[in-house]
């Protein structure tokens, strides 16, 4: 069973749009389900709420819950306020 889902900080939420309206192709940090940090490069597409979680959907088609992310473009979500 996954964990719930813990909605980001609106300020970082904003900052991911802003990067996806940009089509900017940035690194991307976050936790994959064995809770090891991933890195790559992608650009960020859309975001879509999946079974009452948001995620991002990147270009490759690869799809990153928000909560799982650790940092993009070189901000770090825990530390944004």
């Amino acid at each position: 069973m996954k964990p719930k889902y813990q909605p980001i900080n609106c300020h970082f939420y904003d900052e991911l749009e802003l990067l996806a309206v940009r089509q900017k192709n940035c690194l991307i940090q976050y936790q994959n389900d064995a809770e090891k940090i991933v890195e790559k490069m992608d650009i960020i597409m859309d975001f879509r709420i999946i079974e009452q979680a948001e995620f991002m959907i990147l270009k490759s088609g690869d799809k990153i819950r928000l909560d799982k992310l650790v940092s993009v473009d070189g901000k770090v979500l825990k530390g944004f306020c």
